[in-house]
């Protein structure tokens, strides 16, 4: 098992790491640390995430696949009858048409018949519970056809920053795990990137610079957050109007969504 720190947030005096536990390319578990400096904070991370990890089971390891040989020569149970089927090297070309012949012609294909839909209680248990009363994001269906003013003002920012397009894939990389604007294919993730460039200072370090919020990454670390806790849906919502007096995710903005992940770390910490 590896530990991947990345830095998330940055202001003065404040710095917020995010630790993620690595095996096989499988991502076991993460946690947020806060500090005033980032050795600090990913210390704080990595505590919590090895604390936390210490009382979850260990995952059953899947037995590996069988090759198709070692199914085929597996040892009948007493149960099948040992018959054994003989055949030969080869069969002249006569039979085949013989048997296909004498074989008996195919029953008719009943019409499909339509599956019964699902009941709402079966489909119910299938989505997160702290969403299943959340209203719809107001992100959602308001992505504008037209992205063209945001991308003149990464340009824009890039000059400011004075960085080359090498050093531009060097931050998309460690934001997005792809070196390549094109690939942003998410307004969100567009924005995110551009309010990104705007809080860094002209000449800052691509390398090591403060990576944007992903919402995306923030709502499924809360989900995997309240899984941990066991909390329905009244429980987190009485928690969020607690500490931020709101009744949805959707309504806190990313920084808030962050520190609300950090109060549920806390919680399962008490635990």
């Amino acid at each position: 098992m590896q530990l991947e720190a990345q830095l998330v947030h940055a202001e003065p005096g404040k710095r917020v790491v995010q630790v993620r536990a690595l095996a096989n390319d499988q991502c076991l578990g993460s946690a947020l640390g806060e500090a005033p400096t980032a050795e600090e904070a990913e210390d704080r991370a990595s505590t919590r995430l090895l604390a936390r990890l210490a009382t979850q089971p260990e995952p059953i390891p899947r037995p590996p696949s069988q090759p198709p040989s070692q199914l085929q020569a597996r040892p009948q149970s007493l149960s099948e009858p040992q018959t054994k089927t003989h055949i030969p090297a080869a069969i002249p070309a006569a039979i085949p048409a013989v048997i296909a012949s004498q074989a008996p012609a195919p029953a008719p294909t009943p019409e499909a018949v339509p599956a019964p839909a699902a009941a709402p209680n079966d489909i119910e248990p299938k989505l997160p519970p702290f969403q299943k009363l959340e209203p719809p994001s107001e992100e959602q269906g308001s992505e504008p056809e037209d992205w063209s003013s945001e991308l003149a003002g990464l340009d824009l920012q890039l000059q400011r920053l004075g960085w080359s397009r090498e050093e531009e894939g060097i931050y998309l990389e460690r934001a997005f795990h792809h070196p390549s604007r094109n690939r942003l294919t998410s307004y969100v993730d567009l924005v995110a990137y551009l309010k990104a460039l705007e809080a860094l200072s002209p000449g800052a370090n691509p390398g090591n610079a403060p990576v944007p919020l992903r919402r995306k990454d923030l709502l499924s670390q809360c989900d995997q957050l309240l899984g941990q806790l066991q909390w329905d849906a009244s429980r987190g919502r009485s928690y969020l109007e607690q500490h931020f007096n709101l009744s949805s995710r959707q309504q806190l903005n990313d920084t808030q969504l962050l520190q609300f992940n950090m109060l549920l770390e806390g919680e399962l910490m008490g635990a």
